[in-house]
């Protein structure tokens, strides 16, 4: 009985509610296809280490997209990169050197754009490719950080706390399962149907790219989860008892912020919009 009073106090579940929250938002952060791809290899004698970006912001003054890797005199590599979803051939460049980094440039593409490329690092006798497989990089325009990003990323920090805290309060039988669905669904609603399309129309020029107009699974999985805590909310507003719904939307959102952040996100097909191929010839320099 204790044990269980314990439990049910509303600290006790905060506190695991706000562990489990940043847990979850760690993982989607860095699991995701814009985080970076970061090592170190070994080129004969030197071990370079490398952080490789996979995406970038489309600004006024944005020519290329310049990627420093830092390494040694002695060693120095190319670069290959091409359009992704295109019929383009690959380009070669040389990997320039700018003081003690050899750098990588990528021409800049239009919003939703995506550029795959792969370095190839020596040391004039061993020959490295980093990393194993193409890195793909999206382009998205600038999206006001203070106006939009900021309170995008509060409101939905927010929603996964008071959902995940509601489905605690639900689990235990608190009294409180009712008014914490209806914050959630605010803060969610806010976040993500308000704020969400806004920040998408800046990164990508437009609103909505989920079903029924695409496969989005950012837009996708935000509306699944609205439409579970609606139903939550409805149903709770009815009869207070029925705090199950409220698991169940709880869990929904966990499974849905489980999934990486812009997986299947906004793309430009190259080959739809110029139908035909495209060659990039090799450059020297």
């Amino acid at each position: 009985m204790a044990n269980n009073s314990f439990i049910k106090k509303s600290w006790v579940l905060w506190t695991l509610t706000i562990i489990f929250t940043l847990f979850i938002a760690y993982l989607q952060r860095t699991t995701g296809p814009t985080y970076p791809v970061s090592g170190k290899v070994n080129v004969g004698k030197e071990v370079i280490k490398y952080k490789l970006i996979r995406t970038d912001e489309i600004t006024g003054t944005t020519i290329d997209s310049e990627i420093p890797i830092s390494a040694p005199e002695n060693i120095s590599g190319t670069y290959i990169y091409k359009r992704y979803k295109s019929n383009d051939v690959w380009t070669e460049k040389q990997l320039k050197r700018d003081g003690d980094n050899l750098v990588i440039s990528i021409p800049r593409q239009p919003m939703a754009g995506k550029v795959e490329y792969q370095v190839v690092l020596t040391d004039g006798e061993q020959i490295i490719k980093l990393p194993a497989e193409p890195v793909i990089m999206s382009f998205k325009g600038v999206v006001p950080k203070l106006t939009v990003l900021l309170p995008h990323v509060l409101m939905m920090i927010l929603a996964m706390i008071f959902s995940t805290r509601t489905g605690l309060e639900a689990i235990v039988k608190g009294e409180k399962t009712y008014k914490l669905a209806v914050w959630t669904l605010i803060f969610l609603g806010i976040g993500g149907m308000i704020l969400g399309p806004i920040m998408q129309k800046y990164a990508f020029d437009a609103y909505w790219t989920g079903w029924p107009f695409g496969h989005d699974l950012t837009d996708n999985k935000t509306i699944i989860s609205f439409i579970f805590w609606i139903a939550a909310v409805i149903m709770l507003y009815k009869d207070r008892t029925k705090r199950i719904i409220a698991i169940v939307a709880a869990v929904v959102l966990i499974g849905i912020y489980s999934i990486p952040h812009s997986a299947l996100g906004s793309e430009l097909d190259y080959t739809k919009i110029e139908g035909e191929k495209t060659e990039i010839p090799a450059e020297e320099g």
